[in-house]
């Protein structure tokens, strides 16, 4: 009787355990399932329409995915303007557009460590700290257009959002920048290294990201110009953001010149911008 009793409980205890596990994440799906429910906003398709050419190309599948995925993204996601910028929804929408390129096709999360979308009217700036010879440290300060922090922050300036959806064929995109490093940071600091599903990958990965990381870096230090900025030869988490904007926005060119590079990316993206 006693034994039996024991395995009830046993029992109960290893269902109430489950449930706590699995709780969250199911009315967390829940939820999202019914803001994907809603009818879009038509508003917001204007803007799409008129702001972010590269909409008016996908196909409408992936038309529909990003904008589902736009509606999560906003009510997950709060914005803030900095330096006087009241935020609109115009805004929010072609950020979040941007952002969910990265998304598309994928089984994956809305940016998980995200917490916060901070705007500035243009570039702002940072304090940078380096250590030079002799253990001097040095602070300097620098003009950027966009930010990803570990913490959980984008910070983006809006002039640059705006000239990155409306010249979707020049590779430089400073949402899809930042919000690639948001995807490397999900598993630590950011190394180039996103988390890619199964552990046969990263090897692959790996040696075709070393390479082309590698080929980069000397084409900069030979002074010549090509496909992928000479940003991207800083370190490996900058490369992995680069070649991103670069997949998205030069993607015949990318898989002319770097097709390995480009394969590793349609793999890892789970969309192919060629056939857009």
């Amino acid at each position: 009787m006693t034994l039996a009793w024991g395995s009830v409980l046993f029992a109960a205890l290893l269902l109430a355990a489950s449930t706590w596990l699995w709780a969250p994440p199911l009315v967390r799906e829940l939820r999202r399932a019914r803001i994907r429910a809603r009818p879009f906003p038509p508003e917001w398709r204007q803007v799409l329409r008129l702001r972010m050419p590269l909409y008016r190309r996908l196909p409408p599948d992936l038309q529909w995915q990003l904008k589902k995925h736009v509606q999560v993204l906003l009510a997950e996601k709060p914005f803030i303007g900095c330096a006087g910028l009241v935020v609109t929804d115009e805004m929010r929408v072609l950020v979040a557009a941007q952002a969910a390129l990265l998304l598309l096709n994928r089984r994956t999360g809305y940016f998980r460590n995200l917490r916060q979308i901070l705007l500035y009217p243009g570039a702002f700036v940072a304090e940078r700290s380096s250590v030079g010879p002799g253990g001097v440290t040095h602070a300097a300060r620098h003009a950027l257009t966009g930010e990803s922090w570990q913490q959980g922050q984008v910070i983006l300036a809006w002039d640059a959002v705006l000239e990155g959806a409306a010249a979707p064929d020049e590779g430089r995109n400073v949402v899809i920048h930042e919000f690639a490093h948001q995807l490397d940071q999900e598993t630590g600091a950011a190394n180039g290294a996103p988390f890619l599903g199964r552990r046969d990958r990263y090897a692959r990965w790996a040696a075709v990201l070393s390479a082309e990381f590698a080929q980069l870096r000397e084409r900069v230090a030979r002074g010549e110009p090509g496909l992928i900025d000479a940003y991207g030869a800083n370190d490996p988490a900058e490369f992995f953001a680069v070649v991103s904007e670069v997949f998205f926005g030069k993607s015949p060119e990318l898989a002319a010149e770097h097709p390995a590079l480009h394969r590793e990316l349609v793999a890892y993206f789970g969309t192919d911008p060629l056939s857009w």
